[in-house]
């Protein structure tokens, strides 16, 4: 999961531009320009704030199912996902989830 979600996380999601860029196989790792931009920017390349992994499942959580009862007897309840923000739905896209049934 973490790693699906490293685009948006200030996890390194460019492991392999890292590893190139390494002078040697025991010098220390260095991490790739992507992943020090975003520490820099605080921004992923679209522009969406980077979060940590823990502030980024805050941030999904938010997200909610509400049971509608109408007032009308007849009427059958239902239910109401909320509409994700457009970094929780490139979180989504990522993970490959879809909110629809």
């Amino acid at each position: 999961m973490r790693r699906a979600l490293a685009p948006l996380l200030f996890d390194d999601d460019d492991r392999a531009q890292a590893r190139a860029a390494r002078r040697s196989i025991v010098a220390p790792a260095e991490r790739s320009a992507r992943a020090k931009r975003k520490a820099t920017t605080k921004r992923t390349d679209d522009g969406c704030p980077v979060h940590s992994f823990q502030t980024l499942l805050h941030d999904l959580a938010t997200i909610a199912k509400n049971r509608i009862q109408p007032q009308h007897s007849s009427a059958p309840a239902f239910d109401v996902i909320t509409r994700p923000t457009p970094l929780q739905q490139r979180a989504l896209d990522l993970l490959g989830v879809s909110l629809r049934p």
